[in-house]
């Protein structure tokens, strides 16, 4: 068994998307509500928005779809993706793409638990947590 998240977003989730492929090197499959046998019970407005959308790195995979007017956006709250990585370097690369133009919780820095740590929410509305805990030699 797997647990993989699923994002839901107003209007921005291929925008997200694309970045998040670009940041963390994915590869992406998307469907727009138009594409679906059921495009006719979406109102039009809709039907450029996403459907879902898989974004997978390694055998990790994080979904998202957009809201419709049959299930209206509340916001992303209440949970974190996170992002374990292998080296400090990766680890501050992540936090400079996803850190600009959002807000920062926690700068990256050493805890006592990590290598580095950082919370923050992308530009996106999402919230992410970026945790290293290598060696500073690795």
């Amino acid at each position: 068994m797997k647990i993989n998240a699923y994002l839901m977003f107003d209007g921005q989730c291929e925008a997200a998307f694309n970045f998040y492929a670009q940041t963390l090197d994915g590869t992406l499959q998307l469907m727009r509500y138009a594409e679906s046998p059921d495009a006719k019970d979406i109102p039009p407005e809709f039907h450029q928005r996403v459907m879902h959308v898989c974004l997978t790195v390694g055998d990790q995979q994080l979904m998202a779809s957009d809201s419709t007017a049959q299930c209206p956006y509340e916001g992303i709250k209440g949970c974190s993706i996170t992002l374990q990585v292998d080296n400090v370097p990766e680890a501050e690369s992540l936090y400079a793409a996803l850190a600009e133009g959002g807000s920062v919780q926690m700068e990256l820095q050493q805890t006592f638990w990590s290598t580095r740590f950082a919370m923050l929410t992308d530009r996106f509305g999402v919230s992410w947590m970026i945790n290293c805990t290598v060696s500073e030699m690795d």
